[in-house]
């Protein structure tokens, strides 16, 4: 399609009807459509380009770690260890089909853009009137429009009478848009302002109209939001990123110790029975690789996110991808959307004017105020269904409820007072006047904008009279109507007057004239109950919320100064509006993100920018939203948050989570869960790591020192018992007292933050050192004599060692630096359940007889069992003196 240079909005009707070689009065012809069909393709959304399943399966091995892992199970299939290899392989296949399951969900937000397109239009060609497939439109195209209808296609209007289009879910704009099919002259106008435009996928409520087709497909505003979709990158969660580095770090280390025990093994004299030849070295570095891998982490991991996942379903949070629950406890920013998030969605009735007061909604009227909720209610076209269900614009809704709300049967006062006739709104008089049977005479009641309406009244209703309208009377009307304006109120004013003397047919020069003042109402799309207090919440964790709309500046300013996200520092210089941000260069954006709270006016390539801004600046960054024009956004946050309620498919398939409740108060709750969801996570890779690091360093210098060596199958029962339930049972301890009030880790910060590094190093050397340390009890004080009794004996205790000690120090693990007696170490049961398993299975290797032969063990008299229960045992009380002195150390930085 050739278009002009100019935008579409500022172009006039005829240009765009010569420019797209149609009629309007007869529309195109069949050649043309079909002709045009082939050019320009189906009215349709592309679909995004989907692997297969195969192919989605394959891609969940990529990742390093899981790599370790196929390496683990091949290690143990080598060893003999069949069992130990297929639970690991059972492992990997089900993170990878969770993984696929995942993907697939995550293709569905194009599929719903799809299925949001109108099925039908109404539509002139060859001079007659056909409804045809809206997929089969073509630009060019003339399409009939009345209320109900979805539109179907970008189009620019060239009829619109009283025509309301509701685009909330495109714009933001939390109102429908009057249309006019008039040209516009302004320059760089945002889409809410492009008011002879019409945008595929929106709702007509009021009126009618006729539109020329000029985009269809991809090439609306819809398919650009598809598009943007289809491209956006998916970030790696801070979850993702942080095992990644730790699979690599492992991958090295464990290749490097097992490379050095195996020379080391070979270069030493054979002291032992079996001699270290090359088998057995080989072996030997086999079993310290098996004991080196975390084998049960991404299991660990996946359950403790799927643990949390529940919990949040419990407060209403919907997780559609596990990794993003860690995400929400590393949130630094979240950008919020208004309309639909932060506010309602729903026009209410805040204020109003009578007898010359402004009083709130909530008290109850009387006077002239009675007079002025009947105007409200009879100059209404709101359609009240069987089950009080309103139907129509919100404005006039909100009107009808207010009623309602003041103990009026909107009904019997429709009955009692019939509408007779009408004079419709038009943009240009701005005013609506309806005309009603009252008292056996015809009465006109009229609405409007409050500086209009003023102009043409003479007379005002005062303490149930009707009295002159003076100069100083209309000036008070007049500044109330801008002390509700800069409150971001939307203000209507009302006012009647009597027809008698005055002959059909009713006209707005014979009719909205010499009109009584009745009041003024001032209406907003209200905040949601206690939003403002999570913002309050969320800045005291350290949060930034940011407030993202498509609605006007000052009404983005009084609702964000309201919800607490604008404080009373920070004035216009925190507010930018879309058009601001396009003259701004990336790089001078960039330099000042920092400063911007409010975003008004924007569109959905201003909400991808900011969120990418904030994500330069290095940090988590959230975006909640409910509308179509959120999707890009909210994929290309590091967290996507949608609305479950008012929501859009669109935004819920593009996006991490869904609210159920649409409250935004409720990701404050997912902030909390999030942040101990990542701790749990921790105090499992504690709590794994300081166990292998113990049976590396035990394996490593039983080597050096030439010592029999823990057999393969040690290491394995091993890690089986004592890697699985109590990592697993540390992923549902309760949040740790005072969570809520630490700073958000951010993206800088990884597993190894806060002192955990250090803890697994010291805590695993002693891990180890303990170990060795009853294997030498054993030899120096045997209970038998002769070399291969004294030895088993010292092995059996050391194995047994360091199972033990590594179920007592789960209890360590509970807090990097708290005492374990300060953190209630008993009050999660289903950890002290699958501690007692554990011990029960390691220490059935030696009492349950048959056992002894198949895992090379023997049995231990009281002395051996007291020393091996000192020596692990012990390991709580050092480890309670380090976090004492660690304690004092934090205290005095």
């Amino acid at each position: 399609m050739d278009k002009q240079n100019e935008p579409l909005y500022q172009q006039t009707t005829e240009s765009v009807v010569t420019d797209l070689t149609t009629d309007l009065s007869n529309g195109l012809d069949p050649d043309v459509v079909d002709q045009r069909l082939a050019e320009y393709g189906e009215n349709a959304l592309a679909g995004q380009k989907k692997t297969t399943l195969l192919q989605k399966f394959l891609n969940q091995f990529k990742d390093l770690m899981i790599g370790v892992l196929l390496g683990a199970a091949l290690i143990s299939a080598f060893v003999g260890e069949g069992v130990d290899a297929i639970i690991i392989l059972a492992v990997v296949i089900l993170n990878a089909v969770f993984g696929v399951f995942q993907e697939s969900k995550a293709e569905e937000a194009i599929d719903s853009l799809q299925k949001m397109s109108a099925p039908n239009a109404n539509v002139r060609r060859d001079g007659k009137i056909v409804t045809v497939p809206a997929s089969q439109l073509v630009p060019g195209d003339i399409v009939l429009l009345e209320a109900g209808d979805v539109i179907p296609a970008d189009m620019r209007l060239a009829v619109a009478a009283n025509l309301q289009i509701e685009e909330s879910a495109l714009t933001g704009e939390s109102v429908p848009v009057n249309k006019q099919a008039g040209q516009l002259t302004d320059n760089d106008l945002p889409l809410g302002d492009r008011t002879n435009l019409a945008y595929m996928n929106s709702n007509v409520t009021h009126g009618r109209g006729e539109g020329i087709v000029t985009g269809t497909g991809m090439d609306t505003e819809v398919g650009k939001i598809a598009g943007m979709l289809d491209n956006a990158q998916t970030t790696k969660t801070p979850l993702q990123e942080s095992l990644a580095q730790l699979g690599k770090i492992l991958t090295v280390l464990i290749l490097i110790i097992a490379v050095i025990v195996f020379v080391v093994g070979l270069f030493r004299a054979p002291e032992t029975a079996g001699g270290n030849h090359i088998v057995d070295m080989l072996l030997t570095a086999i079993s310290l690789a098996v004991a080196a891998i975390p084998e049960g982490l991404p299991a660990i991991v996946t359950v403790t996110l799927a643990l949390g996942t529940t919990r949040l379903a419990k407060r209403h949070a919907l997780m559609r991808k596990l990794p993003a629950v860690e995400t929400l406890g590393a949130t630094q920013v979240i950008g919020s959307d208004k309309t639909g998030t932060l506010t309602q969605n729903k026009m209410t009735v805040e204020k109003y004017y009578a007898d010359g007061t402004l009083q709130d909604a909530t008290t109850q009227i009387e006077g002239a105020a009675e007079t002025l909720a009947q105007v409200m209610a009879l100059n209404n076209d709101t359609q009240i269904t069987a089950d009080g269900e309103k139907l129509g614009d919100p404005t006039e809704t909100a009107l009808i409820t207010f009623n309602e709300t003041q103990g009026k049967d909107v009904t019997q006062l429709l009955a009692e007072y019939p509408r007779v006739d009408e004079i419709p709104f038009d943009s240009e008089r701005k005013l609506m006047t309806t005309i009603h049977m009252m008292n056996g005479q015809k009465t006109a009641t009229v609405k409007g904008a409050p500086d209009e309406l003023i102009e043409r009244a003479s007379h005002q209703l005062r303490d149930g009279q009707v009295v002159a309208l003076t100069a100083d009377d209309k000036a008070a009307v007049l500044a109330t109507n801008e002390q509700l304006a800069k409150q971001a109120l939307r203000v209507l004013a009302f006012a009647v007057r009597d027809l008698d003397g005055v002959a059909s047919p009713f006209t707005s020069e014979n009719t909205e004239t010499d009109l009584t003042f009745v009041g003024l109402v001032g209406m907003i799309d209200p905040e949601r109950e206690g939003v403002a207090q999570a913002v309050a919440e969320a800045h005291d964790t350290g949060i930034k919320t940011l407030m993202i709309t498509g609605d006007h500046k000052i009404t983005a300013e009084a609702i964000a100064r309201r919800l607490g996200i604008l404080d009373d520092t920070q004035g216009a210089e925190a507010i930018i509006t879309g058009a601001e941000l396009d003259e701004l260069s990336e790089a001078d954006y960039q330099a000042q993100v920092k400063n911007y709270a409010v975003y008004a006016r924007v569109a959905p390539e201003h909400k991808v920018r900011i969120v990418q801004a904030w994500q330069k600046e290095n940090k988590v960054v959230a975006m909640t939203g409910d509308g179509v024009n959120d999707a890009p956004a909210l994929k290309t946050a590091d967290i996507g948050i949608a609305m479950g309620i008012t929501g859009t498919e669109v935004s819920k398939g593009a996006s991490d989570m869904v609210l159920a409740d649409d409250n935004f108060s409720t990701i404050v709750h997912a902030v909390d869960e999030g942040r101990k969801v990542f701790s749990n996570i921790q105090k499992a890779i504690q709590y794994l790591l300081s166990a292998n690091l113990g049976e590396v360093l035990t394996l490593f210098m039983m080597t050096v020192l030439g010592w029999n060596l823990l057999a393969p199958v040690h290491i394995l029962w091993i890690n089986l018992v004592t890697d699985t339930l109590p990592a697993i049972a540390l992923g549902v301890e309760p949040g740790e007292p005072g969570i809520m009030k630490q700073k958000p880790r951010g993206r800088s910060t990884n597993f190894m933050s806060g002192g955990l590094g250090t803890a697994i190093i010291y805590q695993g050397l002693l891990e180890g050192a303990l170990t060795l340390f009853v294997y030498w009890i054993g030899l120096t004080y045997p209970i038998h004599s002769g070399y291969e009794a004294i030895h088993a004996d010292a092995l059996t205790m050391a194995f047994v060692t360091l199972g033990l000690i590594q179920l007592f120090h789960a209890f360590n693990t509970k807090s990097i630096y708290q005492s374990v007696f300060t953190i209630k170490p008993f009050s999660n049961r289903t950890f002290n359940i699958s501690i007692a398993i554990s011990a029960l299975m390691l220490a059935g290797t030696i009492l349950i007889p048959g056992l002894n032969t198949i895992f090379h063990v023997t049995s231990l008299d009281w002395h051996q069992w007291l020393t091996v229960l000192l020596a692990s045992t012990s390991i709580i009380p050092i480890v309670e003196i380090v976090k004492f002195f660690q304690r004092r150390a934090l205290k005095n930085k």
